[in-house]
């Protein structure tokens, strides 16, 4: 349809970042000109009416300055604009604002002009009618069968229809059964108003009928209504559309017959004056707003509907004439007689853009620009196309994805913390001026910082940058780390995005503090080192003072949260124990201590210093505490599952006493609202509850995260590891920053260890061949993560080594002894061969067997691979 566009015959944008919706739209002859041109009248929900005259010079031309007569701030916002009879003694045309607490009529008149200027409009404000109640929307008519006048009526926010005769206040009603405004429009010929109410119901009541109901300022209840103190307001007519609707016009051919039209979120909907209907339309699109008018053949209506596409599509009764493009989504559509030229459609949308069209074919065409003809030197482009090669070439051929002169990174970043715990510094320094550098600090929960995102608008060559900020606990735990770290993100001057890490330690005294050293704890730890012991007093000089010397090799520790930890160093022997009530207590002083000692030997030049981990693992520890996180992930489940149950029998409770309340005879409520005000109170609690196992659930997780830590390093001390191995254990155990009901710790680390087990940990080839599944499930219970860890520390024990590479070219060796006899296996993997050695404890005398070597009377020897 790219022919079928609406022809642009007057546009412009009004204001800045204003607001319209479908009642800011009106177009008549509000100055009564003796020509009877119509004029647009916008108003705005910021409080800006204009008046426009449009006067295109040529057709598609934007809006001049002559074109708006007027432009005034009503300081309100305008809610709807209407033209008609509103001021007594006279039948000219005024102009009727609404706004949310005032009814304001004026006057619109113009002045010739005697001088170039022009014309001079001006609005005369003829009077006003301050709401109680807040208003929605308004319409206007003759009502009552009035002659030569129109009367306004107002619907407010809380169902209250307010009927003005002008310059006077003649009554109000409430709407029965109301719970939401609706659209509102009068029915001249059965003098009746037409709104459709929040059950999706097209309501007509009666002029006479609201004139004679209970007065609204004097209506207590129902009761009141029975006593006789007015009739009781009944509807006339009722229709159910089972959709909101977002509009209602009348069209009248003549004083014999009108129509009532209705347009749905996906229907349109012609009623006749009784409320049967006459015909209805289903949409395949979403409208946004809509205009019937009398078409000029005989009998048949036209309709304009916008949509949220920006077509406006013409229908004559339930056939689709002309579908045409617009430049914006509509929400206000009228039609009028400008400048001689009828039927000029004027369409607003939502931020301003108002537009006078016409429909029309005539296509607009593009014809392109001859182009000058020259002669192709064929040797020019030769060389520019092996300059192109030779430029793919390198890219294909580079080692990186970047390339060689932007490997090297031009900003460096550098973080800085006080030893008076004031504040952490971070600086940044680039080679090249940078646009836009965002900086980002992150910290371990529940530590947070004052700001933790900086943006940088350009940061100039070799000038250094510094932001400050500070880290406080913010909840009543531990965290897990005491390592926070800085990230700024820039673009290469190529548009290649970069980010730049640095990392820094917060120090021990902000969760901790000196206290008395406790004799007796549940947990202890041993850690074993090859030089001698250092002063616990060299080591913790912010926790020990020179009144301390007589209790050097003890050191007492009390967090935040109120735990202790007591360290003691060994007088004769090259050990530290680190002992407290809690298990992950030990995490954070065990680290710090491993950090200083690695510290104070690297200032005195010792680099053979190492520590060792010779006792055994305390996996029951660790598995407490998975099994209390575990826990409160299933109490979660259940609170949530309790909290949906519920919520559903509240709404179902709510539907029911609806409908007690709006039927027409009042029935007993049979306790339902008792019912109701017990499940309401039943949601609150087991809101509170959910709410309080989540924050349970953020306290043990980072308990457990402490707890794994710890567990990691103890592995690491035992066996040795390495650097690499350390990180695969992490990346096993740690995978995720944050707990869900989703996706949980505990089958994701499940899944982590089996595939350790299967790949770099395997018995045989058999294990390798085993699949693990691809779906992650919230497991039954506990039982299969722990064998999996246990596992994973009996093998290590035996001489298993991690890696993640699948690939055998690494020579791998395992020593595991057979379940089932003393006989040990030696289990040796390279590339092409698989050796499997059996040979008894007595043939190496009980000594280990040195790795690489064989010796010893081999009992048997198989073969498997390449012959």
């Amino acid at each position: 349809m790219s022919l079928f566009k609406a022809r642009d015959w007057w546009s412009t944008v009004l204001g800045e970042k204003e607001e319209f919706d479908q009642g800011c739209l009106c177009v008549a002859d509000v100055d009564n000109s003796c020509n009877g041109v119509d004029k647009i009248v916008v108003g705005s929900y910021t409080g800006y009416l204009r008046i426009f005259s449009p006067n295109p010079v040529k057709i598609g031309d934007g809006a001049q300055a002559e074109d708006l007569l007027l432009e005034v701030h009503l300081r309100d916002p305008i809610l709807q604009v209407e033209v008609g009879k509103f001021v007594s003694g006279t039948e000219l045309l005024h102009l009727a604002v609404l706004h949310p607490r005032k009814l304001c009529v004026y006057s619109v008149s113009g002045t010739l002009g005697n001088v170039e200027h022009g014309n001079q409009y001006q609005i005369k404000l003829m009077y006003e009618h301050n709401l109680q109640r807040v208003a929605c929307n308004m319409t206007y008519g003759p009502f009552g069968g009035v002659k030569g006048r129109d009367l306004i009526c107002i619907q407010s926010m809380d169902g209250m229809l307010m009927l003005f005769e002008q310059e006077s206040y003649a009554f109000g009603r409430f709407l029965p059964g109301f719970l939401l405004p609706g659209p509102l429009t009068y029915s001249s010929r059965t003098d009746s108003f037409i709104t459709v109410s929040s059950c999706r119901h097209v309501e007509s009541y009666k002029y006479q009928v609201l004139a004679f109901a209970t007065d609204a300022d004097k209506r207590q209840d129902t009761e009141q209504q029975k006593l006789g103190s007015g009739k009781r307001l009944v509807v006339d007519w009722t229709l159910n559309i089972g959709e909101q609707a977002l509009d209602i016009c009348i069209v009248s051919f003549n004083q014999s017959a009108s129509s009532v039209f209705v347009l749905g979120e996906r229907n349109f909907f012609c009623l006749k004056d009784n409320g049967q209907i006459r015909f209805m339309k289903k949409l395949d699109f979403n409208p946004s707003c809509f205009l019937p008018y009398c078409s000029v053949s005989e009998g048949a209506i036209n309709t304009l509907i916008g949509n949220h596409s920006s077509m406006l599509h013409i229908y004559q009764d339930v056939t689709l004439k002309w579908a045409t493009q617009l430049p914006h989504v509509p929400v206000a559509v009228k039609v009028g007689s400008l400048q001689g030229l009828k039927g000029v459609i004027v369409t607003l949308s939502d931020s301003g853009h108002l537009q006078c069209s016409y429909l029309g074919t005539d296509p607009s065409l593009f014809q392109a620009p001859k182009v000058d003809s020259r002669e192709i030197n064929y040797e020019e482009l030769d060389v520019e196309m092996k300059e192109l090669q030779k430029i793919i070439r390198d890219v294909n051929t580079s080692p990186g994805p970047l390339p060689l002169t932007e490997k090297e990174d031009f900003l460096s970043v550098f973080a800085t913390v006080s030893s008076t715990l004031d504040s952490v510094s971070v600086m940044m320094q680039s080679r090249l001026a940078l646009q836009k550098t965002k900086l980002s600090v992150y910290v371990e929960a529940p530590l947070a910082a004052t700001c933790d995102r900086f943006i940088f608008d350009s940061l100039e060559p070799e000038i250094l940058k510094t932001v400050s900020l500070s880290v406080f606990l913010k909840g009543n735990y531990l965290p897990s780390e005491l390592e926070g770290s800085a990230m700024a993100s820039y673009s290469m001057p190529t548009g290649i995005p970069r980010v730049v890490q640095c990392k820094f330690r917060l120090p021990l005294k902000l969760i901790c503090l000196s206290h008395q050293p406790s004799k007796t704890a549940s947990h202890k730890l041993t850690i074993d080192m090859n030089k001698p012991p250092i002063s616990l007093l060299s080591l913790f000089p912010d926790f020990t003072s020179q009144s301390d010397d007589d209790q050097v090799n003890v050191l007492g520790f009390r967090f935040i949260t109120g735990s202790r930890v007591t360290l003691l160093a060994s007088k004769t022997s090259q050990r530290y124990r680190i002992q407290s009530e809690q298990f992950e207590d030990l995490w954070l002083i065990t680290k710090e201590l491993t950090l200083r000692l690695q510290e104070h030997f690297e200032k005195q030049g010792i680099k053979d210093f190492t520590c060792s981990f010779s006792g055994c693992i305390p996996l029951q520890e660790y598995f407490d505490l998975i099994d209390q996180h575990f826990e409160l992930r299933l109490n979660g489940e259940k609170v949530d599952e309790l909290l949906s149950e519920r919520a559903i029998q509240f709404r179902a409770i709510e539907r029911r006493l609806l409908t007690r309340f709006k039927d027409k005879t009042p029935a007993p409520l049979q306790h339902l609202d008792t019912l109701l005000d017990g499940t309401y109170k039943q949601v609150i609690a087991l809101a509170d509850a959910a709410e309080e196992n989540h924050c349970n659930l953020l306290q043990s997780f980072t308990r457990l995260k402490s707890a794994t830590h710890l567990l990691i390093m103890l592995i690491g001390l035992w066996q040795k590891l390495s650097t690499d191995q350390i990180a695969i254990l992490e990346a096993a155990f740690l995978p995720l920053q944050q707990d869900s009901q989703e996706l949980g710790w505990e089958e994701t680390v499940d899944a982590a260890v089996a595939h350790l087990l299967k790949t770099c940990l395997s018995k045989s080839s058999k294990e390798q061949a085993l699949n693990l599944t691809s779906q992650l499930n919230i497991p039954k219970d506990t039982g299969r993560l722990k064998k999996h860890i246990t596992l994973l520390c009996d093998r290590l024990a035996k001489g298993g080594r991690l890696c993640l590479s699948t690939d055998a070219t690494a020579q791998q060796t395992i020593v595991m002894p057979d379940e089932a006899s003393d006989i040990f296996l030696l289990q040796v993997r390279e590339p092409k061969w698989q050796f499997l050695l059996q040979w008894t404890e007595e043939d190496f005398g009980g000594s280990e067997l040195p790795v690489g070597s064989i010796t010893g009377r081999q009992k048997s020897l198989m073969v498997f691979g390449e012959s």
